[in-house]
């Protein structure tokens, strides 16, 4: 039993390696903005102010302010 859950083990450790990095001209198409977590800014800066002002909390993306909206 535990040469096969060793043989598993490195199996899996195995497929989280990269075989080599990125090529510099393969990089071009990581640096697009689609490939951004928050590809729409102005989409994601609007609904941390709204989740900001409605929670009347500080969400560590800059300055807070109360749940009024007078910052």
């Amino acid at each position: 039993m535990r040469p096969v859950l060793g043989l598993m083990l490195a199996a899996a450790l195995g497929g989280c390696a990269t075989i080599e990095p990125p090529k510099p001209w393969e990089r071009g198409n990581l640096a697009r903005p689609d490939m951004q977590f928050d590809y729409r800014r102005l989409d994601t800066k609007t609904q941390q102010h709204i989740y900001t002002s409605k929670e009347a909390a500080g969400g560590g993306y800059g300055v807070g302010g109360g749940g009024c909206g007078c910052n």
